[in-house]
């Protein structure tokens, strides 16, 4: 059990010089981007109705060394911005670090949950869904340059962070 909570110390965390600019974003800007990009990404399962179990939830992304948390909600095929008057249904944190290596599928969802490296809190049988979800996208057009992405980003923060995995 140490050697996980070694494993989560360890990881290598967003530099500051990155850090200090993305927090000058105002978040309302910020989570804009983040939800038309989640729109774009997810059009084909929206228009198929595959993220249906997000209907009127709220889902929580925490990016701890980001500084970054956003709200959404599934519904009529779109994702949008919670109107965050309610505690989330399901919250996900952990570093960016983790996130890519999710992302990137250079490490297995259920190890990075195991590990307590992404961590998954609320509803567990929608977190269940998610992460289910999650595993069985197909990799292909966008999210196919967003993979290639999150593993250009996994070599740079190895490469300042050699220790870490």
């Amino acid at each position: 059990m140490n050697r996980h909570i070694q494993n989560s110390v360890s990881s290598p965390r967003l530099p500051r010089l990155i850090q200090i600019p993305i927090s000058f974003v105002p978040a309302q800007i910020r989570n804009r981007v983040i939800i038309e990009s989640l729109n774009r990404i997810f059009r084909r399962e929206l228009i198929d109705e595959e993220l249906a179990f997000l209907n009127q939830k709220t889902v929580q992304i925490t990016i701890d060394d980001a500084n970054i948390s956003f709200e959404f909600t599934c519904d009529n095929n779109s994702i949008s911005a919670a109107p965050g008057q309610q505690p989330p249904d399901l919250i996900m944190r952990g570093n960016s670090y983790d996130f890519l290596l999710m992302l990137s599928r250079s490490e297995d969802p259920d190890t990075l949950f195991f590990n307590r490296r992404l961590k998954l809190t609320g509803d567990t049988e929608l977190g269940l869904y998610m992460k289910n979800f999650l595993d069985g996208l197909e990799i292909t057009g966008i999210r196919k340059r967003l993979q290639q992405l999150s593993i250009g980003a996994l070599r740079v923060a190895e490469t300042i962070h050699p220790q870490s995995h």
